[in-house]
């Protein structure tokens, strides 16, 4: 951990049972000073593993297991892959974007079709207003709501939170039905608002291996890992 973070007070959840791999327990280490929670400082947290859910900011710690290794792209050094290459022109004639600062209003009805199709054993089921709110809202941080749209449709929309620095990918919901590439679409135009904002890094939270959902991670090249607190790319 950097040396900036050594004195920030620490706790550390009950261990309860991982929501991505089912057959194993997970706890988290929480960040209790709100010190921390100014971007500048919250953006170097990003830099040591931490990610935030509401206004809480934590890290996986659990007792036998590794797998979560926090990903993030370099911005000024990513090039699209040819089947990125292949959605982006796909995508170009009818898929339009608007990074925002509130939600539109339909948002609610989208976000509830994705949880019922694709994470309806989830934490997040049933889906609720109230409690997405407390987990995507931060009183602390400049979060945008990236709106995509098809044919003038809202097909998706991407959470983003905006560092002096970099940019976290903090969560997509969109329409279960395309057979797109929605997040990785999202990404795609996230990694080119940072390159127009100027930020280093776009973290993409963490990933696991053993977790397919989580594979299209790996395919924005050069990526780094944070794993045994250094970055590896």
């Amino acid at each position: 951990m950097s040396s900036d973070l050594q004195q920030i007070r620490i706790g550390l959840t009950n261990n309860h049972p991982c929501s991505y791999l089912k057959d194993r327990m997970e706890r988290v280490a929480v960040a209790i000073d709100t010190q921390m929670h100014p971007p500048e400082n919250y953006e170097i947290l990003l830099a040591n593993g931490f990610r935030r859910s509401g206004d809480t900011i934590y890290k996986p710690h659990c007792d036998t297991c590794s797998a979560c290794e926090a990903l993030r792209v370099s911005v000024a050094d990513f090039t699209p892959s040819k089947s990125q290459k292949r959605l982006l022109n796909k995508t170009r004639d009818d898929v339009r974007w608007e990074l925002k600062e509130t939600m539109d209003s339909e948002w609610f009805a989208l976000y509830a079709r994705y949880i019922k199709a694709r994470h309806c054993d989830g934490s997040m089921y049933p889906p609720r207003k109230d409690e997405f709110d407390k987990f995507a809202h931060s009183l602390w941080l400049e979060t945008r709501y990236l709106h995509i749209y098809q044919n003038d449709k809202l097909i998706a929309v991407a959470i983003t939170d905006f560092m002096p620095h970099c940019a976290s990918a903090f969560y997509t919901f969109f329409d279960p039905d395309l057979t797109l590439s929605i997040g990785t679409l999202g990404v795609l135009i996230q990694l080119e608002l940072c390159r127009q904002m100027n930020k280093q890094w776009l973290y993409l939270g963490y990933q696991i291996d053993e977790c397919p959902a989580m594979n299209y991670k790996v395919r924005f090249q050069p990526h780094q890992r944070l794993v045994n607190q250094r970055w590896q790319g």
